[in-house]
């Protein structure tokens, strides 16, 4: 078991990272909701105000990546990052063990499973943003391309409903996974448990204070 940290619960998330969380999420939510609008008619002719609704959905999409870069001053956050970015033998064995409905399945602070999922929503965003922009700027490309471009943006962003729907589904099963994201604290039984390879202490950044709420 890891060990145990101020108050017996071990730090996971630093201010920093729990509020690039949660902007992220705002944003990406407003998107998928102002899409759900623009594009399925009885909710379409619902909320009216088409051009404003445009509007909002266009700004927050290109507003995506911007907690992500400000965060990046985050010590912890860049170190977290590296995490996500490394598929380790660990990571397939996970995979291996999900696939065999084994509870037995070696994980570090993330698992394979919030790995695939951070790697394939970071591309999808930067394809919607892409994609995004050749709709805005009809100058930018050629008919074709916005086009291709459009339909790409529509079938992507159903995919990324389905995608963003499944992990919200797995938080809400999970809901000390939800209290680390909440509060940066998570308790040592589900730490050992959930991530057993885990070791909370090495990257704690003194500057940025773990009992923040």
């Amino acid at each position: 078991m890891p060990p145990r940290a101020d108050g017996g619960r071990l730090p996971r998330f630093v201010r920093a990272e729990r509020w690039v969380h949660r902007a992220t999420s705002t944003l990406m939510m407003i998107c998928l909701v102002t899409a759900l609008m623009l594009y399925y008619g009885p909710v379409s002719e619902l909320v009216g105000r088409r051009r404003l609704v445009v509007v909002v959905h266009e700004w927050c999409g290109l507003m995506l990546p911007v907690p992500l870069l400000l965060g990046l001053v985050s010590r912890a956050l860049r170190a977290d990052l590296g995490r996500l970015n490394r598929f380790t033998a660990a990571d397939r064995q996970w995979l291996r063990a999900v696939r065999r409905r084994s509870f037995r399945r070696p994980a570090g602070k993330f698992n394979a499973g919030q790995k695939l999922y951070a790697s394939w929503i970071a591309g999808a965003a930067l394809v919607m943003i892409g994609t995004g922009l050749l709709m805005w700027f009809t100058h930018l490309a050629p008919l074709v391309w916005r086009t291709g471009a459009t339909f790409v943006h529509d079938w992507l962003a159903a995919a990324v409903a389905v995608v963003v729907g499944g992990h919200i589904w797995m938080a809400v099963r999970d809901p000390e996974a939800r209290r680390g994201m909440r509060t940066g604290r998570v308790d040592p039984l589900w730490a050992a448990r959930e991530h057993p390879d885990w070791d909370p202490h090495p990257d704690r950044d003194p500057q940025e204070p773990e009992n923040s709420r």
